[in-house]
């Protein structure tokens, strides 16, 4: 009986070790051969080629979770939003690091679109007056996204 106790607790304790926790939202994905973000940066098209990427969380929609922003090496963020509007990631994951899993692309966001995504963020209503003209920016649509348990 000991022998079988022991051996359980050995096994919880090898689990709970070695296997990183994720909550999932959206298609099931696995964390496997995720990209850094940094593999996006710099270019210009894509192909519609679904891949997996890791990066941490600068923000999230703080109205119903519908986007986040990505961080990017040069100190900019990438925005991505949720396939078909199907699923919402939690509110409070900011400085996480996530992966997701979907489509890469370069968007041109208009005035109106960026302050839409600053009021949802929360900005300050100076924040969002600063925001005069349209920006090329990386996007993603994401099928899945596994976010780390705490």
């Amino acid at each position: 009986m000991k022998k079988i106790l022991f051996s359980t607790f050995l096994m919880i304790c090898t689990v709970v070790a070695f296997g990183q926790k994720y909550e999932s939202f959206g298609k099931k994905i696995n964390a496997k051969d995720a990209a850094p973000v940094s593999t996006l940066e710099g270019k210009n098209e894509f192909n519609g080629e679904v891949v997996k990427i890791e990066g941490e969380v600068e923000s999230v929609c703080q109205m119903k979770g519908c986007w986040m922003r990505i961080k990017k090496t040069d100190g900019t963020t990438m925005m991505v939003k949720f396939k078909d509007y199907d699923f919402f990631v939690p509110k409070d994951i900011a400085g996480k690091k996530v992966i997701f899993e979907g489509v890469p692309s370069v968007k041109t966001l208009s005035v109106a679109e960026q302050r839409h995504y600053a009021e949802d963020a929360k900005k300050p209503k100076e924040d969002i007056e600063k925001i005069t003209q349209d920006k090329v920016d990386l996007t993603f649509i994401a099928e899945g996204v596994l976010v780390p348990k705490n």
